[in-house]
C-alpha cells in the first residue's frame, strides 16, 4: 500500500486485512521513507481474496497519491496485490486469484488495473517496472496510450487513487524450503514485533 507514514491508515489496512475469518496477518511492514506498507496476510484462497477488497476497501477510501510523497515509485494506493501459490496451493490457483480481484478492483472501486508477472494479460506487462515506469504522475497523462492502456478499469486519468497492479509469482526452491527470504534477500515477512 501506499501508505507509510500514517500510523492510523497502517492499522485500518491491517485491520481490514485481518478482520475476517480464514485469514491471518502474519506482518505490517512500513517505511516512511519509501511511504509503503506491506501486509503479509494467508489463509486458504476465499478467506484470502476477501482480505485482499477488504484491505482495496480502505486503501482506496483513505490513501490519496495527490498528497503522497515517497521515494519508491508508485502507481496507486494499492500499488501490488500479489497472490503467491503456498502449500498445496497452485500458480493456476493464484492467477485465477489475481484476475478475480484485478474485476473487483475495476469493477467495484472504479480503478485502473495492470495485471503483472504470471497474471500477466500483455507480454510487455510481465515486468512490473514497465508498468511503473514514471510513476503516479506520467500514468495520468499516459493511461489513455495503447502502451499504457490499463487491463481493466477506466483508461482514463486516475484520480488520487491510481491504477493497481494485480499479480501472481512463484516462490523460488529456497523460498518454499525457508518461508522467510526473497530472491534479493530481503525478508519475506518478519513476524510482528521484530
Amino acid at each position: 500500500m501506499s501508505e507509510g507514514r500514517r500510523a492510523g491508515v497502517i492499522a485500518e489496512l491491517a485491520d481490514a486485512a485481518g478482520a475476517g475469518t480464514g485469514a491471518r496477518l502474519l506482518d505490517v511492514s512500513s517505511d516512511a521513507d519509501h511511504n509503503r506498507t506491506v501486509l503479509t496476510f494467508v489463509g486458504a484462497p476465499e478467506a484470502v481474496y476477501a482480505a485482499a477488497r477488504r484491505v482495496a476497501d480502505v486503501a482506496v477510501a483513505r490513501i490519496d497519491l495527490n498528497h503522497h510523497e515517497g521515494v519508491h515509485p508508485r502507481i496507486g494506493a494499492i500499488d501490488v496485490v500479489p497472490f503467491v501459490p503456498l502449500y498445496h496451493a497452485t500458480m493456476d490457483e493464484c492467477v485465477a486469484l489475481a484476475h478475480r480481484f484485478a474485476s473487483y478492483a475495476a469493477e467495484s472501486l472504479g480503478i485502473p488495473v495492470y495485471l503483472y508477472a504470471e497474471a500477466a494479460r500483455r507480454p510487455a506487462f510481465r515486468g512490473l517496472a514497465a508498468i511503473r515506469r514514471g510513476g503516479f504522475e506520467e500514468l495520468r497523462t499516459a493511461i489513455g496510450t495503447a502502451e499504457r492502456r490499463p487491463d481493466l478499469g477506466p483508461a482514463r486519468a486516475p484520480d488520487g487513487r491510481g491504477g493497481r497492479g494485480r499479480r501472481a509469482r512463484c516462490l523460488d526452491r529456497d523460498e518454499r524450503r525457508s518461508g522467510r527470504r526473497r530472491r534479493d534477500g530481503r525478508a519475506l515477512h518478519r513476524p510482528r514485533g521484530a
